[in-house]
């Protein structure tokens, strides 16, 4: 075959034409599907993030428990009033927390409480002198934190 007999065939060519990109039906399934799963993965990956937060508050009132036990082995009562207990509340980026009487009425209990707000939704944990825990946010919990959405005691 010389050069002047060559001629490319049309074969040839429309084998480099499929293989050259995308058809935009490829592309839009594709972005179908890249929709669907952040449709999924946004709002519990937002969960996950908001259980990471509210380890903060959970920590720190244990924390607070035994620093009032402590206070409580030194001085025979927890030093609580109507506004405050005999230990530094913590500070927090997510939660406000607070201490005052428990049920007793006296220095001789305590309620800590930590409130807070997380996505929108306010999140409010306690923890008394006799270790009952109460939570709401995510559910409603008489004798435990809830900390994972669709949990219950």
């Amino acid at each position: 075959m010389t050069f002047a007999n060559w001629r490319p065939t049309t074969a040839r060519f429309a084998n480099m034409r499929k293989t050259k990109g995308f058809t935009l039906i490829e592309l839009m399934i594709v972005v179908a599907i890249i929709g669907i799963l952040s449709v999924i993965g946004v709002p519990a990956y937002n969960d996950y993030v908001t259980r990471g937060k509210l380890v903060d508050a959970t920590s720190k009132l244990a924390d607070m428990r035994i620093q009032l036990e402590q206070y409580f082995q030194d001085n025979r009562n927890y030093g609580s009033t109507s506004s405050s207990c005999g230990i530094a509340v913590p500070t927090s980026k997510y939660f406000t927390f607070s201490c005052n009487w428990g049920a007793g009425g006296t220095d001789q209990s305590y309620k800590i409480t930590a409130t807070g707000t997380i996505n929108k939704t306010n999140f409010t944990f306690t923890l008394d002198d006799a270790n009952n825990k109460t939570s709401s946010g995510w559910g409603t919990g008489t004798t435990c934190w809830i900390t994972r959405k669709g949990d219950s005691c």
